[in-house]
């Protein structure tokens, strides 16, 4: 093939005069009902399209815009005959004609002559997303579902979904809508947008398609294949929070390995499953970033938009069925937000259905979806294509009288604001009569009027068609959509597996140089003020005694109230989890308790080595093993009563003051402030992990000096660990039932 002038002017020149002349056919043919029918299917558009690829020409030459062209990708350009067939191509043009900014169909090549002209390879093109170049995101093929939302409108005799929340007073209770009269489908193969203002209901309507909300103040109901969700669906099911709720000091790698060993199926290796998960890592582009940690507000580690990838790749390494995402493009760059949409694109192109909320997007991000859902108070202003969204408005009269971005537009008329819209003759006559008294001082329709009127458009023009979609949408049999709900590793191995993750990531609070700052400074301190104590007389015995009460509050102060945040820190993290059946409630629990001992134990023996030797306790080496494991027995226990209070109350303010008065009675009854305590509140000392740490404490120390010590008569100690034992399992035991009541 003689290759082209390596003039960017010439090449822009014939690319603008094929597209003008595909263009011109385009308009002059017809297009009969069948052949839009035919075309109407998006799998077939985006396969067409894919084949129409036009890659920049001209690979030699090496002068400064050849160069700048071989460079990016920003002029290989996609035309799909498919859209133009359809009008699509047109309507975009006609609306470009408003002063609207649309992207540029390019005329097509032969598919022998595209391989000659292109560039470079796949191969050649570097992964990194936010540079401006990815690879082509590819998934494994999944069974197809067509999600379906159908409702009974008794008012409007539409199909809807409604949901309320009920907001209970002191002597009234009131109902408030989130959502009224919501309907729509989405099919495998198709991006669906959400997008309305805030407050409009869009997370909401997201979370009830995710079967994330299933409260009794749904109305309607959601159905996948035409049946209704169930937890077998989990395990096809992926959803991003609009929060990248992930573990700081893990890496990337670490956080994604995780999640493939949890979620993918049992029947596959542990080496299979780290193999999916670096493939996983590699197609979204996040190798570079693998080794460092996820990072937060207070630890530096990844960017915005490759935690973004990875709260995405956490969901797409089951290879879901459905896909979706809360604000994916929150607080992401233009760029970067194009770069997380074409990702999404490339998912659904493997026949996945990927339903997104979007709050602002910019015009490129906008013309990358293929069907739009605007909500306006809750309530529905427009459902279908995205392409055709602008022709709409225009023909209920809504037109742009200034040159703005088609989301602006969009999100504009759902807050009601007319400003540079044209203003429908209905809307005028409402106006000018001002017997509602709602209109506004210049003249332009009130919010609550525009509100109306689109709603009563939507239901007019929208609402049959999407009725007649839904009524002859297609459906699946069940046994072979759905299989038997399955957990992706045993009990064991999610034991082990979370037991290995609590580590890795606790491990840097635990011996974070504040923390241990913080024992050594103040095992030194009680060093010094009972330096080389003896126990000669009664007064020094007393005196050692307040040192050994002292060791008994600290190790049960100090794990109470780090015990507290830990529930509550990670709860969201619980719910996410949860949600998507990575593991069970009681492999969770029993290995977010048990990955803390080990870490637990390493700094009260530095505790002890330095308190113990300076402040002359009894120097034989069954005394102070068995004072080590007197106070690890106290810390289990004070960790218990720590984690029950935490998953009963989940608000760190009202835990901590909880915990306080409780950490506080149990120090006074603990029988070395109050020797002789009354008989009506004596039970309290019995509840108290300090009375019998210090119980134990005296015992290991002075039991061979005599049996009644400070007034407290020394026992076995059989009774002290048995008490110690049973609140170390009762607390966890009723911090377990308070996770599975929430």
């Amino acid at each position: 093939m003689e290759k082209p002038n390596s003039s960017s002017g010439g090449l822009w020149r014939t690319q603008s005069d094929q597209l003008s002349k595909i263009l011109g056919d385009a308009m002059k043919s017809p297009v009969s009902n069948e052949e839009t029918k035919e075309v109407d299917s998006y799998t077939l558009s985006r396969k067409s399209s894919k084949n129409q690829v036009l890659a920049s020409p001209g690979r030699s030459g090496t002068s400064g815009r050849n160069a700048h062209i071989k460079r990016g990708k920003s002029t290989q350009m996609k035309f799909d005959f498919d859209e133009v067939s359809t009008g699509a191509a047109l309507s975009r043009a006609s609306s470009a004609s408003l002063g609207f900014s649309f992207s540029l169909a390019a005329f097509t090549m032969p598919p022998d002559e595209i391989a000659d002209s292109r560039p470079f390879s796949d191969d050649d093109i570097p992964e990194d997303i936010e540079a401006g170049t990815r690879k082509r995101f590819q998934t494994e093929p999944t069974m197809q579902i067509y999600l379906k939302r159908t409702m009974q409108d008794m008012i409007c005799q539409f199909t809807e979904v409604t949901y309320k929340i009920i907001t209970k007073g002191v002597t009234s209770t009131q109902e408030k809508y989130i959502l009224n009269g919501i309907n729509g489908s989405v099919n495998p193969g198709e991006v669906l947008a959400l997008m309305g203002p805030s407050g409009s209901g869009k997370t909401t309507l997201l979370s009830l398609l995710g079967g994330r909300l299933t409260e009794h103040t749904l109305g309607g109901s959601v159905t996948y294949n035409d049946k209704p969700y169930s937890k077998l669906l989990k395990s096809r099911i992926g959803f991003v929070t609009q929060d990248d709720v992930l573990f700081p000091h893990l890496t990337v790698k670490e956080t994604i390995t995780y999640a493939a060993l949890l979620r993918l199926s049992k029947t596959l290796t542990k080496q299979e499953k780290e193999k999916r998960a670096e493939d996983v890592i590699y197609e979204l582009g996040l190798e570079r970033c693998q080794d460092t940690m996820i990072g937060n507000s207070f630890i530096r580690g990844v960017s915005g938009g490759e935690r973004k990838r990875v709260s995405i790749g956490n969901e797409i390494i089951i290879n879901p069925s459905l896909l979706f995402l809360d604000e994916p493009t929150s607080g992401l760059d233009s760029t970067t937000s194009l770069r997380v949409i074409e990702l999404l694109q490339d998912i659904a192109e493997n026949d996945k259905t990927v339903v997104t909320t979007i709050h602002q997007p910019s015009s490129r991000l906008f013309h990358k979806f293929d069907k739009l859902i605007l909500l306006g108070k809750g309530s529905l202003l427009y459902f279908g294509k995205a392409s055709e969204a602008m022709v709409y408005f225009s023909s209920i009269g809504c037109s742009p009288l200034i040159a703005m971005n088609p989301a602006e537009f969009l999100l504009d008329l759902a807050n009601g604001n007319m400003n540079d819209v044209s203003v429908p003759p209905e809307l005028e006559d409402r106006v000018h009569l001002g017997n509602s008294g709602r209109e506004t001082t210049n003249g332009k329709p009130s919010p609550a009027i525009v509100h109306e009127y689109l709603v009563e458009a939507c239901m007019s023009h929208v609402g049959e068609e999407t009725k007649k979609r839904l009524r002859t949408q297609t459906s699946l049999d069940q046994e072979k959509t759905f299989q038997k709900r399955e957990w992706g590793a045993s009990w064991r191995e999610q034991y082990s597996i979370l037991f290995m993750r609590g580590i890795k990531e606790r491990r840097h609070d635990y011996f974070s140089w504040l923390r241990i700052t913080q024992i050594v400074a103040t095992a030194i301190i009680l060093g010094l003020l009972w330096w080389q104590s003896d126990v000669h007389t009664p007064k020094d015995l007393q005196n050692q005694a307040g040192l050994l009460f002292f060791i008994a509050v600290f190790w049960a102060f100090f794990p109470v109230f780090t015990a507290i945040f830990t529930f509550p820190q990670e709860r969201a993290m619980l719910k996410k989890e949860r949600a998507a059946d990575m593991y069970k409630l009681s492999a969770y629990f029993l290995a977010r308790t048990t990955s803390d001992l080990p870490l637990d134990l390493l700094l009260p023996i530095i505790f002890l080595l330095i308190v113990y030797f300076m402040g002359g306790l009894r120097l034989t080496a069954q005394s102070f093993f068995l004072t080590m494991l007197i106070v690890f027995l106290c810390i289990v226990s004070a960790q218990g009563l720590g984690l029950a209070i935490g998953a009963a109350v989940m608000d760190l303010n009202k835990a901590t003051t909880l915990a306080s008065v409780t950490v506080m009675a149990f120090m006074l009854a603990g029988g070395f402030f109050v020797k002789n305590v009354p008989v009506f509140i004596s039970w309290l000392s019995y509840l108290s992990f300090n009375y019998h740490t210090y119980r134990l404490l005296l015992k290991v120390q002075y039991e061979h000096i005599s049996s009644v010590i400070e007034g407290i008569e020394l026992d076995s100690g059989l009774k002290e660990v048995g008490a110690l034992a049973a609140m170390a399992v009762g607390y966890r035991i009723l911090a377990y039932l308070s996770l599975r009541h929430l």
